[in-house]
């Protein structure tokens, strides 16, 4: 399937409006494991970042590039967990990464790929480096996204979304400025597939040195941009490698330009107006709906783990 699509002018640049000022840059925390396969920075939550300034996002763990060597036993990754509450969501750049979970769901996702689960009610999953890759070694990037679900949905039942690269539609920038591929939400036109419980934006952006786009954002949306690598600036503030820019919430448009060659990634969405309640995995609305989570975890409410 052909999902790209050419712009005869660079998308936004005419847009009516002011661009939205940069609130702040915020470089999150140190390199972290989670399991013995994926090495982390925790970008948010942070004690600096407040909730709401990020909602409808609660997490953002950054996996820069890091080569693993080849693995002769075993396997790498993370075990058996329990979620309650929320999606998470993760996008692979290199690297493949296998997923399992309880709802009968299992996949593999590489670059370029997307894998969407919504734990909701309640899930156990797995995430490995798939064998293969595994055992003979590579590079590893990506990120993880935790994405909240209004309380309406919280107990709901758990799906999953697997989407390929072949599924994002791609968005071609003029002059050879780079391209734009739309996970969710809209951009010139193209809109991408995942199918998301709240309005939400979640942008790839690959922007060549000396370039710009705008990206337009209904002003009550909240809007980040991760500089997952490179050097792009937004007015007078500038992010490299691994920096978010958190933007105010007035402007028509997010306008990043490129100092270096910068892979971007965009995430907007409409804030969720309801009290968080969080412990480790689980994620609701009052602590007596945590105490429960807890609960019908311990009692294997969470469905059995596949053979």
């Amino acid at each position: 399937m052909d999902t790209t699509i050419t712009t005869p002018t660079l998308p936004g640049l005419e847009l009516p409006g002011r661009a939205r000022r940069v609130e702040a840059v915020h470089r999150g925390g140190p390199m972290h494991w989670v399991g013995d396969g994926f090495q982390v920075r925790g970008v948010f939550p942070s004690r600096s970042l407040p909730m709401e300034r990020v909602s409808p996002f609660l997490l953002l763990d950054h996996h820069p590039r890091q080569a693993y060597p080849a693995l002769t036993q075993g396997r790498r990754g993370v075990g058996w967990h329990p979620h309650r509450g929320f999606e998470t969501v993760s996008l692979a750049w290199e690297g493949t990464i296998a997923h399992r979970d309880t709802a009968g769901h299992s996949g593999i996702i590489g670059p370029g790929d997307v894998q969407w689960m919504t734990a909701a009610g309640g899930i156990l999953h797995e995430e490995y480096h798939e064998q293969e890759f595994a055992r003979r070694g590579g590079a590893v990037r990506f990120l993880q996204l935790w994405v909240n679900l209004p309380a309406r949905l919280k107990m709901s039942e758990p799906g999953y979304q697997p989407i390929t690269a072949a599924d994002i539609p791609s968005v071609e920038l003029d002059d050879d400025a780079g391209r734009v591929r739309v996970i969710a939400g809209e951009f010139a036109g193209a809109r991408g597939p995942a199918r998301t419980h709240t309005p939400i934006t979640l942008l790839d952006v690959e922007l060549r040195a000396r370039h710009r786009v705008r990206v337009p954002l209904p002003e009550h949306h909240n809007a980040l941009v991760l500089v997952e690598s490179g050097h792009a600036k937004s007015g007078s503030e500038h992010a490299r490698d691994g920096e978010l820019l958190v933007f105010e919430n007035s402007g028509a448009f997010v306008e990043l330009v490129a100092k270096d060659d910068a892979h971007l990634v965009v995430l907007a969405g409409e804030p969720i107006d309801e009290p968080i309640a969080s412990y480790g995995p689980f994620v609701m609305n009052t602590r007596s709906e945590l105490a429960a989570a807890v609960r019908d975890f311990e009692l294997g409410k969470f469905g059995p783990v596949p053979a």
